[in-house]
């Protein structure tokens, strides 16, 4: 993974800021502490007092967003990669409240991750609450208040960091968009199937069966 100092850019105005955070609500954004100077120990204490799903970026603490439909689909998702990944012993499968250092001054949480034994120095379980370690696949599923900017920017750094392999779940279009650089990009209907690629050959699923997961409903 190269190693980058991500330094946000001089800023003037709070519109400045979020414009530079991809154009995201304003109340996904912390003040406490001020915009700027957060850092990793004020993440981890979030996380500790479950005050929910943040992210580390330029300085800032951005909530992540997230829904019971997102959840959903990046809970079904990341069972089927485990069940994948753990029989072949490939490495481990993470799920949103793992964070990954990717820079120094950038922490993201991918609602799923697979990171294989190869890219952690000690082919262990970290031990680390933010290891610095880019996963080999990083999974976002979209929630209402994510932008299209801000997913862009997501993409770059992800693959700036080192992965190979980026897919976007749209729970509203039931479409995976299966990325190999950061605008470049198959989508996948539900009647299609998902494969792991280079990253995780073998691995395929019926994208009818994860969406269909929204469908489910008890008996009267």
């Amino acid at each position: 993974m190269t190693a980058a100092v991500v330094s946000p850019p001089d800023l003037r105005t709070l519109a400045d800021l979020l414009v530079q955070l991809g154009d995201i609500s304003p109340a996904r954004v912390l003040l406490r502490p001020r915009p700027g100077d957060a850092t990793e120990e004020d993440l981890l204490e979030l996380l500790k007092q479950k005050r929910g799903l943040y992210e580390l970026v330029d300085g800032v603490l951005v909530e992540k967003g997230m829904g019971i439909r997102e959840s959903l689909l990046a809970v079904a998702l990341a069972g089927v990669l485990r069940a994948f990944v753990l029989p072949r012993n490939l490495g481990i499968v993470c799920g949103a409240d793992g964070m990954l250092r990717l820079f120094p001054g950038l922490v993201r949480g991918p609602d799923v991750a697979f990171i294989s034994w190869g890219r952690i120095p000690t082919r262990r379980v970290p031990t680390e609450p933010v290891p610095e370690l880019a996963p080999d696949l990083a999974v976002e599923v979209l929630s209402d208040c994510n932008t299209p900017r801000e997913m862009a920017r997501k993409r770059r750094e992800y693959f700036d960091a080192g992965v190979t392999l980026v897919w976007q779940v749209d729970p509203n279009a039931r479409t995976v968009a299966v990325y190999t650089a950061p605008e470049q990009a198959t989508v996948l209907n539900e009647a299609q199937t998902l494969d792991g690629g280079t990253v995780l050959p073998g691995f395929t699923l019926l994208l009818r069966d994860l969406f269909g997961e929204l469908d489910r409903h008890g008996t009267p």
